[in-house]
């Protein structure tokens, strides 16, 4: 897996680059600005990425900026965000083109290695990984919302499966058994209207329809 990191704090970038080689991971470049990462990305062509939210000169939104044109210009690259705090605003900018391979972390979540490389190549894979502080500020409903039919069971499945679960996992999380998580799924994926397709397509899509708060179709041609 190939990945370009672009981080302005040298002691982190620092060390996601020997995490990362430690588990295999070639990073074919580490940059400091949102200009440097975006010809890093048209140079290298790298699976997946990870961008600082904030970078150089202003330290506000370059990294979110860069992120965003990267996906436009590079068939929606794989992208996992870091960030200190939960930026709402970015976050929900980057699911808004509806398509996978988004990764919203804290950075407080880098030092759970397994957990971090877990979630990265989740993302590289076309998946989603958002961190529960993440899903949790994005969801605030309103009327008419596409998620209204789904239980309090089912919301829950569904917001385990956008922090990046397997539904073994979620079985346990919610002390239930693998084929009850099973029926959850398939109920939402019903009640959602989406149509039969790739499984995994599905729960992506699933994932960016609970997140976003409107109905995230499979695109004709969507290759995810």
């Amino acid at each position: 897996m190939r990945v370009v990191i672009a981080e302005d704090n040298v002691l982190l970038s620092s060390g996601l680059e020997l995490l990362l080689a430690a588990k295999g991971c070639d990073v074919v470049a580490v940059v400091t600005d949102g200009e440097a990462f975006l010809a890093a990305v048209a140079a290298h062509r790298p699976d997946v990425a990870i961008v600082d939210v904030r970078l150089p000169p202003s330290f506000r939104d370059e990294g979110i900026h860069a992120a965003l044109r990267a996906r436009r210009e590079h068939g929606a690259l794989p992208i996992l965000v870091l960030s200190q705090y939960v930026e709402r605003e970015y976050a929900g900018e980057l699911l808004s083109d509806g398509r996978g391979g988004i990764g919203y972390l804290l950075k407080d979540r880098v030092g759970r290695v397994a957990e971090f490389v877990d979630a990265l190549r989740r993302v590289a894979a076309g998946g989603t990984a958002m961190d529960p502080e993440v899903v949790a500020q994005l969801l605030t409903r309103r009327t008419g919302d596409p998620l209204d039919a789904l239980t309090p069971r089912e919301r829950e499945s569904l917001a385990l499966m956008a922090e990046g679960h397997d539904n073994t996992t979620i079985a346990a999380r919610m002390r239930i058994s693998d084929n009850a998580v099973h029926k959850h799924i398939g109920n939402i994926f019903l009640k959602l209207g989406l149509a039969p397709a790739d499984s995994g397509h599905r729960r992506v899509q699933a994932v960016l329809t609970y997140l976003n708060g409107t109905p995230a179709l499979g695109r004709p041609g969507d290759p995810r």
